[in-house]
């Protein structure tokens, strides 16, 4: 028992700060701050040994003298032997609230901890005789001071000070010390905020003790006595929890204590453990992004959310500097307020177009450029998507031009179409479900639905051709991410909020991080980033709302919409800063957004990732690279621009059902050329070109079992005479050579 008041640690406030070290939360189960003793004013140490056990410096941990006294008191007064006056050394006290605060965990061992019974106060006894052995008293009077309860939820003299007086323990005055050193038998009766005439007589009986045992003068107490009770209104308690970082800070906050959930550190832990959380979060651009969230949907819009997540790109971390909403974080519903992480979590809506970003990706790794040409139609039909057991026939928007535009200008200005026929050349729809968690859709994609499927196993399971549409659940974060990953060439690396932990003695603690994560190739990564570059240029999605903000950066930038104008985000991205915006109905009755001034719920929705979602985003950006140099986007490498081809399957010696269905689950239309050949009927005699971009022509050559199988070569004569060569348009039987088919001409994509 005696060890382990020597060697545990009792309950301590953790303290969360911003990336400059500044609190902006604490989160406890006591509000309790460890002081050592040198940082506790001897004014308090006399006060409270006055008080409490006047002869504390000559015992040893029992005051046997006045335990006798006690025992011939008490029992005359019919109470308990070994309770009451002079019972209780402060060492014995500190065991008893060392057991009180530190190792009970319900009532019922409250209850224990503090019960009238020999039993426990032999036990008391036992144990401060050990530690008089083991601590110096210095070091036993300072932990008393740091357990024991001062009302107002303050543990802990640290705790007392700032609450009561708004100071440090070794500030206290005389009057000071004596009000606190006076509560801890009865913090309620001796309240100075409820009773102050009880707290102030309580408060001069110490002060005429202090005066009695020579701690201070009598002049020096008449000065004390004279004071009033000082005390700070309103008290200066700590708030707990992520309340306290405010309404724009607290989703930061509550992020935090998710993330460190994740790896380790459950919230519970941290109540208790007093580490000193340095987190990753920029209050200058979190202040920055309320005001411009806040802008475009004020705090009370009835229905609508608009939140925002800034990352800042990097090739080891991914530090997290911004979580913001239009909501104020807190706990009054009633004024818009919400302790749900809108910009972090996974949100029941989607974020449209973005989702485009993945479909490119996928199609770059194949092979394909983002100057190659995409076909652009008004109406698509799916050959390998269906819809609920029927046609998946997609149409765009906007009105477009039938044709072909390159993949850079299609992602520009967005044709769904473009982007189902563009799924369809890949074949299935699993290689762009992983392109997006490899690029940072991680939490969204890891999201359960109503059966328990997570929404990557959902969306391949059922074959959603619409997923490059963007109709999925999202976190606003992901998709934060993803900009970050592609603006760090191709490196994934997880959102953190965590800059660094330490333990209550200032130890580093190591927090566990997933390991960066090289996921896409850097030429691929880079020139994705050009091919997203036009999107606030003119006839971009997003050109209006940078022309507004006077937006001069270059950037990657992507809007997107979902059906019915429900949800509309923006994601865009500078080589500082990568930063996701998401607008969604946040109701009990969602329907869709009216870009209004301000938006509101409405049947025929007509907002756009270019309207409030880029609007937020530049009028964000505008301000927070204010200072910063115009950096250019990364270097474009030749193959991911021109497109370095794929190879194509072989289908030789396959039939022409099989082959075709081979070509086209890999990307290729397929054009079919019977000719003769000694292979039998029906099968691939050949095929043209062996490497192309999906998309492409492939010509297979079906053989008509026709032509006869060569002849195996004679060997020739023993001593045959000397011929000149043949010439080189003779064969070697002597007649013309045949020639070559050549592939056809490429029509256009379809």
């Amino acid at each position: 028992m005696s060890s382990n008041l020597v060697q545990s640690q009792v309950p301590v406030v953790t303290t969360i700060t911003d990336k400059d070290g500044v609190p902006i939360a604490y989160v406890f189960d006591q509000d309790r701050f460890n002081t050592p003793p040198r940082d506790i004013a001897d004014t308090m140490k006399a006060a409270i040994i006055a008080i409490e056990d006047r002869r504390f410096f000559e015992h040893n941990g029992v005051d046997w003298r006045g335990t006798a006294r006690a025992l011939m008191t008490n029992l005359s007064a019919s109470g308990s032997a070994l309770e009451g006056q002079g019972a209780s050394t402060l060492t014995m006290q500190y065991v008893k609230n060392y057991m009180l605060y530190a190792v009970a965990q319900n009532d019922a061992e409250r209850a224990a901890a503090v019960e009238s019974t020999p039993a426990r106060k032999l036990r008391e006894i036992r144990v401060a005789l050990q530690l008089e052995k083991q601590l110096s008293k210095d070091e036993i009077l300072a932990r008393y001071l740091n357990i024991v309860f001062f009302g107002h939820n303050a543990y802990g003299v640290a705790a007392a000070a700032r609450t009561y007086f708004n100071t440090t323990p070794d500030r206290l005055t005389i009057a000071q010390a004596a009000l606190l050193a006076g509560m801890v038998r009865s913090p309620s009766s001796y309240d100075p905020v409820e009773n102050p005439e009880q707290a102030v007589e309580r408060r001069n009986v110490v002060i005429d003790e202090m005066t009695n045992v020579g701690s201070i003068t009598r002049d020096q107490a008449e000065a004390a006595k004279a004071q009033p009770l000082g005390i700070q209104r309103p008290l200066t308690g700590l708030t707990n929890g992520c309340v306290g970082a405010g309404p724009a800070d607290g989703f930061y906050c509550q992020y935090t204590l998710d993330y460190l959930a994740t790896v380790g550190f459950p919230e519970d832990k941290l109540r208790r453990g007093g580490y000193l959380i340095r987190t990753n979060l920029d209050r200058r651009a979190s202040d920055i992004a309320k005001r411009a969230v806040t802008a475009e949907v004020p705090t009370h819009t009835p229905g609508i959310a608009n939140a925002m997540a800034i990352v800042e790109p990097g090739r080891e971390r991914h530090p997290v500097r911004a979580l913001v909403a239009n909501r104020d974080y807190g706990l009054d519903a009633d004024a818009g307020q919400t302790s749900y992480a809108l910009p972090s979590l996974v949100q029941g809506f989607g974020a449209g177009s973005i989702y485009k970003i993945f479909t490119a990706a996928t199609l770059l790794e194949r092979g394909m450029g983002i100057s190659s040409p995409v076909p652009v139609t008004d109406a698509y039909t799916s050959r390998v998507f269906r819809n609920n057991g029927g046609p998946y026939t997609v149409t765009n928007a906007g009105k477009y031009r039938n044709g072909s535009v390159s993949l850079q200008t299609a992602l520009a200005i967005s044709p769904n179409t473009t982007f189902v026929a563009l799924e369809d050349r890949i074949g299935s729809i699993d290689p762009v479900v992983n392109m997006a968690y490899r690029l940072g859709m991680r939490q969204s994609l890891n999201a359960k639905d109503s059966q328990g499927r997570t929404i990557a196993d959902a969306v391949k399971q059922e074959r959603r051709g619409s997923y490059t549409l963007g109709p999925e659940p999202t976190s606003p974060l992901d998709l934060a991410n993803v900009g970050a990953t592609l603006m760090s060439g191709g490196k994934w690396c997880p959102p953190t909020p965590i800059d660094a932990v330490l333990d209550r003695n200032g130890n580093p603690v190591k927090v566990p991080e997933a390991p960066c994560e090289q996921v896409v190739p850097e030429g691929l990564a880079n020139s994705l980033v050009v091919g997203l570059s036009k999107d606030d240029q003119p006839s971009g999605t997003s050109f209006a709302a940078a022309q507004a903000a006077h937006w001069t950066r270059p950037i990657l930038g992507k809007t997107g919409t979902t059906q019915n104008n429900r949800s509309a985000g923006f994601l865009g991205a500078t080589p500082q800063y990568s930063g996701a915006v998401l607008v969604w109905p946040d109701g009990s009755r969602p329907s869709g957004i009216c870009d209004s001034d301000p938006p509101r719920l409405c049947s025929n929705g007509d907002i756009f990732g270019g309207k409030v979602p880029a609007r937020t985003w530049f009028n964000a950006m505008v301000p927070l690279h204010e200072g910063l140099p115009v950096m250019p986007l990364p270097p474009t490498e030749p193959r991911y621009v021109t497109g370095a081809g794929a190879n194509v399957p072989s289908v030789v010696g396959q039939g022409e059902n099989t082959a075709q269905l081979t070509l086209e689950r890999a990307g290729f239309r397929v054009q079919r050329v019977v000719s003769a050949s000694d292979q039998p009927p029906g099968t691939v005699a050949s095929e043209t070109p062996t490497t192309a971009q999906p998309g492409d022509v492939v010509t297979i050559f079906v053989s008509d079992g026709t032509a006869r199988p060569t002849p195996a070569p004679r060997s020739p004569p023993p001593a045959a005479p000397y011929r000149p060569p043949l010439s080189s348009d003779q064969n070697p039987a002597g007649g013309p050579a045949e020639p070559t088919p050549s592939p056809p001409t490429q029509g256009p994509a379809g």
